[in-house]
């Protein structure tokens, strides 16, 4: 992937069930046949559906190179753990990703640094790409939001890096009072935490093609406004119309695709 690429994750939370959950796939599948975003390499795509509808979404997907992940998994490959689902078994069924310490883990299930630092390393060290979910609790200046962000990036990626699982990671940077919010954080905010992760991500050598992307409440119109300063979006409810995904590939497109249409 093109270090001026741009990732655009979408998320489905348990919104869908199996009948909406595989119409979507098959239109953003058809999206990223034709749209060149897509077809030039210029955006990395990957949808993360509900762990038991994985394997239709990979076949709705194949051929397109949009990745398929899960939106969690379990800190151990195996064992006796009821109703958990481990990073081998992800990486057999063919997942790409895996989505880490989201906000919604951390308040709705009790997972805490411990937890989903553990969590990463199962995902590194299955082959799969963390997608992990940092951000500040409550609303603070971009500064302070910088800091504790980087602080938590830190934590967790040295709590992998003892289990010895190098690989990219991508960066979700999501503050929690955005998410589910009616408006996304302030660019400026946006754009100061994740100048800070980038900066991070840099300093360690082991995560060379790392990203930084920006999730809560993230949707159309929000990647003209940033420009550069994301790697790309993290996308919830806002995507969950396969035209609004459209429109966030031609904004990829229109930012940054000059490249892109002289291949």
């Amino acid at each position: 992937m093109d270090a001026s690429a741009v990732t655009v994750g979408v998320s489905l939370k348990m919104y869908f069930g199996q009948a909406r959950t595989l119409d979507w796939s098959r239109r953003v599948a058809d999206l990223a046949r034709t749209h060149q975003a897509v077809t030039s390499g210029l955006v990395e795509m990957f949808a993360l559906p509900a762990t038991p509808l994985i394997p239709p979404v990979l076949a709705a997907f194949a051929g397109t190179g949009v990745g398929v992940g899960a939106q969690d998994l379990s800190w151990a490959d195996s064992g006796a753990y009821t109703g958990e689902t481990s990073g081998t078994l992800l990486r057999e069924l063919g997942c790409r990703y895996a989505e880490v310490g989201h906000a919604e883990r951390r308040r709705l299930f009790g997972e805490d640094d411990q937890v989903v630092a553990a969590k990463t390393a199962a995902a590194l060290r299955n082959g799969l790409t963390p997608v992990l979910c940092v951000g500040e609790p409550d609303r603070v200046s971009p500064a302070e939001a910088a800091r504790r962000c980087v602080t938590e990036l830190g934590g967790l990626l040295a709590a992998a890096d003892q289990d010895g699982a190098p690989g990219r990671v991508v960066v979700a940077y999501e503050p929690h009072w955005a998410i589910g919010a009616p408006e996304p954080a302030s660019t400026d905010h946006i754009a100061t935490v994740c100048a800070a992760l980038r900066e991070r991500l840099a300093e360690d050598a082991c995560r060379a093609g790392s990203r930084v992307i920006y999730g809560g409440s993230a949707g159309p119109g929000l990647l003209t406004d940033l420009g550069t300063e994301v790697g790309g979006l993290f996308l919830g409810r806002f995507a969950h119309d396969p035209d609004a995904v459209a429109a966030i590939l031609d904004e990829a497109l229109a930012l940054h695709g000059a490249g892109a249409r002289a291949r």
